[in-house]
């Protein structure tokens, strides 16, 4: 080989180098500071744009409400515990949660928006920091694409996306895709949230 084709190709692998080294830096850096948050335009009212920036405006601006009651507990008959008796761990899910029907609502009992419930409208729920997610959490414990929620009937499946922090489901760090009952705390950096009929 000429000494111009070695200078060409020593040149190349370094660029394509400085590109690798540029790619990892950048997703260091929006996995640990949040992608760019976007600003809405002056023109843009509740009804343009995306639902994913609707409901981040909702939980940023949401005022604090008071956590929505709570249904009474059901008697537990023929179970053989004592109202006043600590519950049985059974995978999570209340005994009041059984005939409660299907998750309608996500609502957040800790956090920076506790209070604030987001009507369950669509198929797929993405959280995390990033901007385009539908629900937008913005602390230092949440990833950039951390979890996701999906539909399968009346169920909903909660999938973590290798998120650094991990997502927990009644306290237990998830390692597979698991239901979701309702009134189960779901908790993700310092926010926690439950689904409700």
């Amino acid at each position: 080989m000429s000494e111009l084709t070695l200078l060409v190709l020593r040149i190349g692998f370094l660029l394509l180098l400085w590109f690798f080294i540029f790619g990892i830096v950048y997703a260091l850096r929006s996995d640990l500071f949040g992608a760019p948050v976007r600003r809405l335009k002056s023109g843009d009212g509740p009804g343009s744009g995306s639902g994913a920036a609707q409901v981040s405006a909702v939980v940023a601006a949401a005022p604090q409400a008071p956590p929505a009651p709570q249904p009474p507990p059901t008697p537990l008959r023929d179970s053989g515990i004592a109202p006043g008796d600590a519950l049985p761990s059974a995978g999570g899910a209340l005994p009041s949660a059984a005939g409660a029907g299907p998750a309608r609502h996500l609502v957040i009992t800790s956090g920076v928006a506790d209070g604030t419930s987001i009507a369950l409208d669509e198929d797929l729920i993405t959280i995390g920091r990033s901007s385009d997610s539908t629900l937008v959490i913005v602390d230092d414990y949440t990833s950039t694409y951390h979890a996701r929620l999906s539909r399968s009937g009346d169920q909903w499946i909660l999938t973590d996306l290798d998120s650094t922090n991990g997502t927990r489901l009644d306290g237990e760090r998830i390692t597979k895709p698991v239901v979701v009952p309702p009134f189960t705390p779901v908790t993700i950096g310092t926010t926690t949230f439950e689904l409700r009929p």
